[in-house]
């Protein structure tokens, strides 16, 4: 069980109802439950139990990254594959909650969730290094982009389900997974679009 991506879903989807801070908050902000979930994934008091999808994770990598490193990585790497930074960050918030040692079940690693194969194929070589994470998933996004012809709505379902599935079904597949994904990723979006 992936305890931190839980976690993250789940005070994501709560700061979505309430408007309380999104994960990723400056760590004074307001929100009894967000500094709970915050101390909760502090890698020096959660221990991963030997063998599961998380030991060993938090060696390299804090587990909350500070927005200011978290805004500067998305404004370079955005800025060198010409993404929208918005949709970088809506991508990070939507993958991880920000956690730059996030592991999914199915082994994805760290703030955009790559794959070790596709990590290998962008030229990341550690997928918890914050840095080439974003510098990874950004690329990536940009080929999906460029691969649906800047069809935002099938490049986030690609980056969900991958691309042969879009393809596949020639538009968003019919996963609820990914449908809610792409939903999701779309609000954080404008969300992001929207701050100054």
């Amino acid at each position: 069980m992936d305890i931190t991506t839980d976690l993250a879903a789940v005070q994501q989807r709560i700061a979505e109802i309430t408007g309380a801070p999104a994960p990723g908050a400056p760590a004074g902000a307001p929100g009894a439950f967000g500094a709970m979930v915050q101390a909760a994934m502090d890698p020096s008091t959660v221990s991963a139990a030997p063998g599961s999808p998380d030991a060993g994770a938090a060696s390299g990598a804090p587990a909350m990254v500070p927005p200011a490193q978290i805004d500067q990585l998305v404004s370079q790497n955005a800025g060198r594959w010409g993404v929208d930074p918005a949709l970088v960050k809506a991508i990070i918030a939507n993958e991880s909650g920000f956690n730059a040692n996030a592991t999914s079940k199915t082994g994805a690693q760290g703030l955009m969730q790559l794959m070790p194969g596709t990590a290998a194929g962008l030229g990341v070589t550690d997928s918890y290094d914050p840095g080439q994470n974003v510098f990874g998933g950004t690329r990536y996004i940009r080929g999906l982009l460029d691969r649906f012809h800047g069809d935002m709505r099938l490049a986030i379902a690609a980056y969900n389900a991958g691309p042969g599935a879009v393809e596949k079904y020639n538009g968003v597949p019919p996963y609820a997974e990914t449908q809610n994904y792409v939903q999701n990723v779309l609000a954080s979006y404008d969300k992001y679009r929207a701050r100054p």
